[in-house]
């Protein structure tokens, strides 16, 4: 990903939080020579070894979870807050530009067994869970619903390189306040999450 040094985040454990924090992200790989991107859940999580990797599953009605080999070398998106940015809230005449968080992890697979797929949707689900009024646990379930696991395909991917871009209008600090004021006076769920993150 093309990231001008100014907007680059380096620091590993603010930009683990953030993939925690945004973990629906697109898997990106080939399929039989085309691009092709599935929206899912990618769980970012620690192996045996303490490395990183991020854990999800695939419908095997997928055309992409035929594609998924072990070693195969994916890259999987992440996306914050974004709001365009109008020029007209700055001090001098300037291009409008947008204000983003982006991150793109890049690995390769391991396919996962059906044993290691259901332990990382119990994962999965203890996670979400958490928010409802009665969660649900997977243990309780029946057998005939838990065959469900079986039209899945479960891969880790082993991390190699992570890439985050914090485009917050770092280089216009002189234009820092009213662009936060404008936003949150725009009053809306992506301005005051941008407007939010710039006062950090």
């Amino acid at each position: 990903m093309y990231i001008p040094h100014y907007y680059q985040n380096e620091n590993i454990e603010e930009v683990k939080a953030f993939i925690q924090a945004n973990s629906f992200g697109i898997l990106i790989d080939q399929v039989e020579g085309k691009p092709w991107g599935t929206h899912i859940p990618l769980e970012l999580e620690t192996d045996n070894n303490g490395e990183a990797i991020l854990v999800s599953h695939l419908a095997k009605a997928n055309p992409q979870a035929k594609a998924l080999v072990d070693g195969k070398e994916v890259l999987c998106i992440f996306n914050g807050p974004h709001h365009y940015i109008s020029s007209s809230w700055y001090k001098e005449e300037e291009v409008p530009t947008w204000n983003y968080i982006a991150v793109h992890v890049y690995g390769n697979l391991k396919v996962l067994s059906e044993e290691e797929t259901m332990a990382s949707m119990h994962r999965l689900v203890e996670k979400y869970e958490q928010m409802a009024k009665k969660p649900i646990d997977l243990s309780k379930f029946s057998s005939k619903t838990l065959r469900q696991v079986k039209v899945t395909v479960g891969f880790e991917v082993k991390i190699t390189d992570i890439q985050a871009a914090y485009k917050m209008s770092q280089t216009r600090s002189e234009d820092h306040a009213v662009i936060i004021s404008e936003l949150e006076e725009l009053d809306t769920v992506a301005s005051k999450a941008v407007a939010d993150k710039m006062k950090k």
